[in-house]
């Protein structure tokens, strides 16, 4: 199974370990853009990114979304939800979920919500 997973930048180090954990359990990951984070980009390297993650979810055959995402995470969802990807929204606490703090789209029938530790998010999404 090949997956993206997108979220915010501040959550690289959970991305890294959602991505270990699946590829461990023979899952591909279609783009990594953790790797590319770096305070010296320029907008060359963002349209050259943008051009990549755009790929790497229309390559995927599960889109994971790491909440809280940003802005770039959002697009990607969107793209995802255009291309009829299987989406998860993954979240330690129900705190995303809250009206307050969610969005509209996240309710989508597309969309699988898990609550939970990253071992068990993955687990379910391997399942």
């Amino acid at each position: 199974m090949k997956f993206y997973i997108g979220s915010g930048m501040k959550n690289c180090d959970l991305v890294n370990t959602y991505a270990n954990l699946l590829k461990e359990n023979g899952w591909k990951q279609t783009y990594d853009w953790v790797k590319n984070i770096s305070n010296d980009i320029r907008k060359e390297d963002m349209i050259k990114y943008a051009s990549l993650e755009s790929q790497g979810v229309a390559d995927a055959d599960v889109v994971i979304m790491l909440l809280p995402g940003g802005r770039g995470s959002h697009i990607e969802l969107g793209m995802a939800l255009t291309l009829n990807k299987k989406i998860f929204l993954c979240s330690a606490t129900e705190e995303n979920f809250n009206i307050l703090n969610t969005v509209a789209f996240y309710e989508l029938p597309k969309i699988t919500q898990l609550v939970g530790n990253v071992e068990d998010n993955v687990k379910k999404i391997i399942e």
